[in-house]
């Protein structure tokens, strides 16, 4: 196996050594009526209070109690097999807490908040409803409290430990996207000034509930658009989960999903169930859910090291989707890839980029009551087209791109509008790409096209952010694609073409 080079490998955050330093975390991260959460903590010795608050569009105190934190030791460990902290309450969830992202807020005197989650599901799905699946997955990927994360060195993820700081709350401000929306930046400096300023997680800029999916639950609460929630792994473990639902959607960045994951999404849409993703980087990595949910396993670039490389379950192996060896790419879910799209406005990756979709088919229903028109930019102002973007293989037909179907995108999708995107090169790349070790786009050429010489690179380095719908093919249903983790931020922005084009998209396939 070639050597890999790792872009951007920014320290690991590493907790205060002290074992009296607060922090929480909970388990399960998904739970209806009548079921309980376990809240594990860790502080100084003595009394703390703990609420529970809903947050949406207006943060909701729903319970209180007091409860007692004892020193614990966050062992090296953590980070792959998880904390054993003592439980300092139990909640049993009401029937009349409504479906719904909770904070856990931990008060110690004299010290900063600690705060954790849960998602309290829905007990009776509600088709009016969208179904909102955070994704979780994503966040402990980037997570490296204890030491690593996928990114850094670990193979394993555990869900059963603190979040670090950055990726539950997040102040805002200049820096608090990793997408650039100032003067190009090659180097990043104002995202890693807010991080530094802030004492966040280095990585908390790539994932995380404020990064994307609470500025939209703020938008759509404040446009009275009710949403049932879910995280990741109930797609896996919860067999109903999209039981009488009419729409399905995805928000931000959903980077990692496992087999189970695509099985249930992909059998809702082909049953006629609609899914949107207004995301990017969308199911680029296949990972494993272990020990009941509680470990992520993902190997990545060191595939060969995973120990089905080789067997009869080789199509489970945790690299990319598009890998020759697990021939299951994400195309054929969503239509788009990040192999064929890359970054916009991220250091020398289209560091000057409009931040926005050129529009090639404003006819479409999507863009009904938005006064666009062909070649109208659409979304710069929120800077909607940043950080991770998904494409597909493209090609002009009387002037207009369409899929040319090589890369497996699905028959009948529509490319509304585009804009370019690049993967890291070795001459875009955050860090030096040695000599003997491959860059992003030669390790996608090699897993995806069978070589990583310049030829094959060359395929892949001139990519697009593709926002693209597949309009119910064959009675399966709808399936839009923003190609792009920020579309939200058109939303927070109250861009007025991009709002009209999300409330067109929830009204007719919600």
């Amino acid at each position: 196996m070639p050597n890999i080079a790792v872009q951007t490998k920014p320290l690991p955050y590493a907790p205060p050594s002290d074992p009296a330093t607060p922090a929480v975390y909970a388990w399960p991260l998904s739970v209806v009526a009548g079921e309980r959460v376990a809240i594990h903590g860790r502080g100084p010795v003595g009394t703390a209070r703990l609420k529970i608050v809903r947050v949406g569009a207006a943060r909701v105190t729903i319970h209180t109690t007091d409860v007692r934190l004892a020193p614990q030791d966050l062992s090296p460990g953590a980070d792959a097999l998880g904390c054993e902290w003592p439980v300092i309450a139990e909640v049993t969830m009401q029937t009349d807490w409504p479906s719904g992202y909770y904070e856990i807020v931990v008060s110690v005197a004299d010290r900063s908040d600690v705060v954790a989650f849960f998602v309290v599901r829905s007990s009776t799905p509600n088709p009016d409803r969208l179904l909102l699946v955070l994704t979780t997955n994503t966040w402990n990927a980037y997570n490296d409290v204890a030491g690593t994360n996928i990114y850094n060195g670990g193979t394993h993820a555990s869900f059963v430990r603190p979040l670090a700081p950055g990726f539950l709350r997040k102040p805002g401000g200049a820096g608090s996207r990793v997408t650039v929306l100032g003067p190009p930046d090659p180097r990043m400096r104002t995202h890693v000034g807010h991080i530094r300023t802030h004492g966040l997680s280095a990585w908390s800029g790539s994932a995380g509930w404020p990064s994307w999916e609470l500025p939209f639950v703020v938008w759509a609460e404040n446009n009275g658009i009710e949403i049932d929630y879910a995280v990741n792994a109930d797609l896996e473990f919860v067999p109903n989960v999209l039981e009488g639902r009419r729409l399905y959607l995805s928000i931000g960045h959903d980077e990692y999903w496992s087999w189970g994951m695509r099985d249930t999404v992909e059998q809702f849409i082909a049953d006629g169930g609609n899914a949107a993703f207004l995301s990017g980087n969308v199911a680029f990595w296949q990972v494993r859910l272990e020990d009941e949910g509680r470990t992520m396993v993902g190997y990545k670039q060191r595939f060969e090291q995973d120990p089905v490389y080789g067997t009869d379950r080789q199509d489970r192996l945790t690299s990319i989707w598009s890998d020759r060896l697990i021939n299951r790419p994400e195309n054929l879910m969503t239509g788009l890839s990040f192999n064929r799209g890359g970054y916009h406005r991220i250091g020398k990756s289209v560091g000057g980029g409009a931040g926005g979709y050129t529009v090639h088919r404003p006819d479409h229903w999507l863009f009904e009551g938005t006064d666009l028109f062909r070649g109208d930019l659409l979304g710069a102002a929120g800077t909607i087209v940043g950080y991770e973007c998904d494409g597909c293989e493209l090609a002009l037909v009387d002037g207009v791109p369409v899929p040319t179907g090589v890369d497996r995108c699905p028959e009948g999708t529509i490319v509304l509008a585009t804009a370019p995107a690049s993967p890291f090169t070795r001459a875009t790349a955050q860090r030096p790409v040695p000599d003997d070790a491959l860059s992003e786009v030669e390790f996608h050429a090699w897993r995806v096209l069978g070589s990583h010489d310049a030829a094959a690179a060359r395929r892949l380095e001139n990519g697009h952010a593709v926002f693209a719908v597949r309009d119910g093919v064959g009675g399966s249903g709808t399936v839009v694609s923003s190609g792009c983790t920020d579309w939200v931020w058109g939303l927070d922005a109250a861009d007025p073409a991009v709002e009209k084009i999300t409330m067109n998209l929830l009204r007719r396939l919600g």
